[in-house]
């Protein structure tokens, strides 16, 4: 029995970049060999990568975002300049656009389910049918980041608003087990791998240090703001509202989380650190992918010694 092919529910939470590592830890299963992927359920960037992966886009996309620098990310982020969201997310969606096509939920070989926000009924709702471009656009609306979906009369939000770890859907879907990725771990250490001492991050590119000259999004925005109005400019805050809105948003994803992992008790939970990236830094891609994969292949190890010491 040991060596039986197990279908498990696979659950992708929110996160940000963070989500790369969703990447990892499906390279690991599809390497570990004892588990197969039955069903995909996401939020947010869990909705992106669980998506990519039922349409057999991931390994497209993986390509891609792997050969991101700073500056390509920040020259993604197209600002919107209006009430609706600080970018429109134009750019991004055209390239997800190109990778997705015209791929419809219901045909994929993978059942699948991306979860968004109705901000006006507040309630989570489940998208597993229609175009998956639009399931995952509508899952990744960061509320104040991009700008939300309207469908069918509702205006839908990032899913990661109301359910960051989206283990209640998951359960219609037929699955011996369900491994759930939580992108909210709590550890003070990032676990690191032997080739981390010689990993380049990006930082040192010279288009890297232009961009970081450059300042986050929210500063640029502010910035390009500031000089139409022609106001001076004021000392920088320890803390901008970028950073607040992002770590508010993630301590409050940290905490529905964990109240989903206890009411649903995933058989096998992969914890990402929320430290180990900030929301935005996709040009850390080989990084993030990098410790998906080894989280993910210490927590199968640990099933498997479980499942051996029972006799299972």
């Amino acid at each position: 029995m040991a060596n039986d092919i197990i279908p498990v529910s696979l659950v992708l939470g929110s996160g940000g970049a963070r989500g790369l590592a969703h990447i990892g830890v499906i390279r690991a299963l599809r390497e570990h060999g004892r588990f197969d992927i039955a069903s995909i359920t996401g939020s947010s960037i869990g909705a992106l990568i669980g998506g990519l992966h039922a349409g057999d886009k991931l390994d497209l996309y993986s390509e891609w975002v792997r050969g991101l620098s700073m500056a390509d990310v920040w020259g993604l982020l197209d600002f919107s300049f209006t009430s609706k969201g600080l970018f429109e997310g134009d750019r991004v969606m055209r390239k997800l656009g190109d990778l997705v096509g015209e791929a419809r939920i219901e045909d994929l070989a993978i059942p699948f389910t991306a979860v968004a926000s109705d901000i006006g009924w507040r309630r989570e709702v489940w998208l597993d049918r229609g175009s998956l471009f639009e399931a995952i656009r509508a899952s990744i609306a960061i509320p104040g980041f991009f700008t939300p979906v309207e469908r069918n009369g509702r205006v839908l939000v990032d899913g990661g608003l109301l359910s960051p770890l989206p283990l209640a859907p998951a359960q219609r879907h037929v699955g011996e087990r369900t491994i759930a990725v939580s992108l909210n771990g709590n550890s003070e250490r990032i676990p690191r791998g032997p080739e981390d001492d010689n990993t380049d991050t990006g930082d040192s590119d010279g288009d890297d240090a232009t961009a970081r000259q450059r300042g986050n999004p929210f500063q640029q925005w502010y910035r390009a703001a500031r000089d139409k109005l022609g106001l001076e400019a004021e000392p920088a805050p320890t803390y901008n509202a970028f950073d607040t809105m992002t770590r508010s948003l993630a301590a409050m994803q940290d905490r529905i989380a964990r109240y989903q992992i206890a009411a649903y008790h995933p058989d096998i939970l992969i914890e990402i650190p929320a430290r180990a990236c900030g929301v935005l830094d996709f040009h850390r891609a080989d990084r993030m992918i990098e410790l998906g994969y080894r989280q993910a292949m210490t927590a199968l190890r640990r099933a498997d010694d479980g499942a051996n010491a029972a006799g299972f």
